[in-house]
């Protein structure tokens, strides 16, 4: 007799840009929330290292590219540079796994995410239907040691973990 048990699956994902000029009116756009005091990153999309890192994650567990692949398409094809849409995509291929818990780690000198993370948690747990409670943001400045460390981009870390109910 076949039962029914939970498979976890963790994926990984990374993603990093460096910023435009400080003369750029680019928004500076991380984790779905707009930061004022920072250039906008360098990238055809909007640049959210957060969500471009979740993207990567589930790329890890499904094997289907979503940045080189359904973004890249979505972007030459009809314009859109908006990494929720590319990051609500990629929700669309998980099949029946289901998000569980993200764990996100960002990395940068600038700007200041103190403030800003609790808004990033709300934004990213609205956009994957999760609660607040599944979503965690660690921010860490870098202490000059990176590229990112000194104020020259931003370097986000993300992990995914799903459970999807299997027969054994």
């Amino acid at each position: 007799m076949k039962q029914k048990a939970p498979v976890f699956r963790n994926g990984m994902g990374r993603d990093s840009h460096r910023f435009l000029s400080d003369d750029s009116s680019k928004p500076c756009i991380i984790g779905g929330v707009i930061f004022d005091d920072v250039p906008g990153l360098d990238a055809e999309s909007d640049g959210d290292v957060v969500y471009h890192s979740l993207c990567n994650a589930i790329t890890s567990l499904t094997g289907v590219q979503i940045l080189g692949g359904i973004a890249r398409d979505l972007l030459r094809k009809d314009g859109i540079t908006d990494s929720q849409v590319y990051l609500e995509k990629a929700l669309q291929t998980l099949g029946a796994q289901k998000i569980v818990h993200v764990s996100i780690s960002i990395e940068g000198k600038r700007p200041r995410f103190e403030d800003k993370i609790d808004a990033m948690r709300r934004k990213i747990a609205a956009v994957l239907k999760l609660k607040l409670t599944q979503v965690g943001i660690t921010a860490i400045s870098g202490d000059g040691l990176t590229d990112f460390g000194c104020g020259d981009g931003v370097q986000c870390l993300s992990m995914v973990t799903t459970v999807e109910e299997l027969d054994v």
